[in-house]
């Protein structure tokens, strides 16, 4: 009698699990579709303030202004949760270094081409980084995997200097800044596994620290033109820096990796490329030429090889439990 009471007991607390571990599943895929939309529209709205009147020195102070208000009381309760060298690395390389690269690129260059250069870019960069400082050595599939996104974005330098020939244009300078930002934030996300950092002490120390370090030096010696732009774009600006992209898109990663694991994250985070770039041709007047599509098709495969490739059960058991 009482086993059988054991046993209904152990039954119902199975349930109980399944059904908390689906809707924890549910919870992480529905982060991580949130973070496709967000650096989606990072893309989007970055390429609107490059295109406007806005300097990147103004966009970069209007990022951690808002942000590191917003996380200041998360690093006053844990000031000491990170040493202060490696709070300067986070604050240097995830935070000025690579915001300031980023956003120059948008003044430059298309957001297509920030859907593939940063958002692709970014796993290249962080093999080649983890690779002298995790010991990280990637098997035949990643490394094809990374051939294809080094095609991806070698058809995309090779279109802006067609560009740079036959126009003004300056697409080359702003892939370049692109090329920095990647590099930049791959190095940052290596540093974050080697130092094991929880995400909300990393971003509450990036986003307040180059708060402090950044805006006296912003507010005495770099141009602004914050007072050139209306009210409305400069709202818009404010808090899609500050809030979705600094803080919304930063925890939601970590979030969904936590939950559904980092395989599914990043694929699903492989759809960015195509669908910023999709997005900038009605919302920008950025059409998708050839070489662009080729560009994103190369890139977009190749993120879903290296992960599938990461894998440590076959891809199929994969796809049938994302289903």
């Amino acid at each position: 009698m009482n086993a059988g009471r054991f046993t209904l007991g152990s039954m119902d607390k199975d349930t109980s699990n399944t059904a908390k571990q689906r809707q924890q599943i549910l919870r992480g895929f529905a982060a991580a579709s949130c973070v496709v939309v967000f650096w989606s529209g990072f893309n989007i709205v970055s390429r609107m303030g490059g295109k406007s009147a806005l300097t990147p020195f103004d966009t970069v102070a209007l990022r951690f202004a808002i942000s590191g208000l917003i996380m200041l009381p998360f690093l006053l309760r844990r000031p000491f949760a990170i040493p202060w060298r490696q709070k300067l690395g986070v604050v240097l390389i995830g935070g000025l270094f690579y915001s300031l690269m980023v956003y120059s690129g948008f003044v430059f260059a298309p957001a297509a081409h920030a859907g593939i250069l940063v958002n692709g870019g970014i796993p290249f960069a962080a093999a080649m980084f983890a690779w002298p400082i995790l010991g990280f050595r990637p098997s035949r599939p990643v490394v094809l995997a990374f051939s294809l996104t080094a095609i991806g974005i070698g058809l995309i330098a090779v279109q802006s200097l067609m560009v740079a020939k036959v126009s003004a244009e300056r697409w080359w300078l702003g892939d370049i800044f692109f090329f920095f930002a990647a590099l930049s934030w791959g190095l940052y996300g290596v540093l974050l596994r080697k130092w094991q950092l929880q995400a909300v002490d990393a971003i509450a120390a990036l986003t307040v620290g180059s708060a402090v370090l950044y805006l006296p030096v912003y507010l005495l010696f770099l141009p602004k033109a914050i007072m050139l732009v209306p009210h409305d774009q400069l709202l818009l600006q404010g808090v899609y820096q500050g809030i979705i992209a600094a803080l919304g898109a930063g925890l939601g990663y970590a979030y969904a990796t936590q939950t559904i694991g980092p395989i599914k994250a990043s694929l699903m985070l492989a759809l960015v490329p195509g669908v910023s770039s999709v997005m900038a041709v009605p919302l920008l007047g950025e059409p998708l030429g050839v070489t662009t599509v080729l560009g994103l098709l190369c890139v977009t495969i190749g993120a879903i090889w290296g992960a599938v490739a990461n894998a440590p059960a076959p891809a199929r058991q994969i796809l049938d439990q994302v289903k």
